[in-house]
């Protein structure tokens, strides 16, 4: 079979994209691909590492063309030894199942009022606005111009901050520039505690 460069990186592409990621691929592209590169067998177990945190956990991910049947520890990794956390053992719901998102995923914003008991559906810029006008408050309400001495300190200690480890470096600069321009004090990240 003769295969030009462009047809064997279009075709590497989607057959990682299914097997690995678990991408659904375009008619188009199946279309265009010689039949017998399009991969449908199960390809069973593979492992590999949980994206939740900086831990490094091992995971065996087992799936069924582009179906995640399994997600659990890897027993022969040596940092966890096949134990997972509950965000680790919650990678299976995040899963796709036949090309589409988990049904189960929370892809809207709901939010339940102070005392209420049922959830309301909003959008996402009510959801920002609410939450840029709640930093707002807070700060105002907690902000520092100057400690007990008269020094300078323009900070809150109202609001603190608590980052994912699963940030990579340019989220994280970014996330402590908003923070030092909120005048916070007070911010971690999961991968130190």
């Amino acid at each position: 079979m003769d295969l030009t460069r462009k047809e064997f990186l279009k075709v590497g592409a989607a057959a990682t994209g299914v097997l690995v990621l678990g991408i659904p691929v375009s008619e188009k592209v199946l279309a265009s691909a010689p039949p017998s590169t399009i991969v449908t067998k199960k390809i069973g177990e593979k492992t590999g590492i949980c994206a939740y945190c900086a831990g490094g956990c091992g995971i065996v991910v087992g799936a069924d063309g582009v179906n995640v049947t399994s997600i659990e520890g890897d027993p022969d990794h040596p940092i966890n030894r096949g134990a997972l956390c509950s965000k680790a053992q919650s990678l299976y719901q995040i899963r796709t199942v036949d090309g589409a998102l988990n049904p189960r995923r929370v892809t809207k914003v709901l939010y339940r009022a102070p005392g209420a008991a049922a959830w309301q559906e909003k959008t996402w810029d009510w959801a920002l606005d609410e939450i840029a006008r709640k930093i707002k408050k807070t700060r105002d309400a907690g902000f520092i111009e100057k400690d007990k001495d008269g020094v300078t300190v323009n900070r809150t200690e109202a609001i603190a901050q608590l980052g994912g480890s699963a940030h990579d470096n340019e989220e994280a600069y970014l996330i402590a520039k908003m923070n030092r321009g909120l005048g916070l004090v007070y911010t971690e990240t999961q991968a130190r505690i």
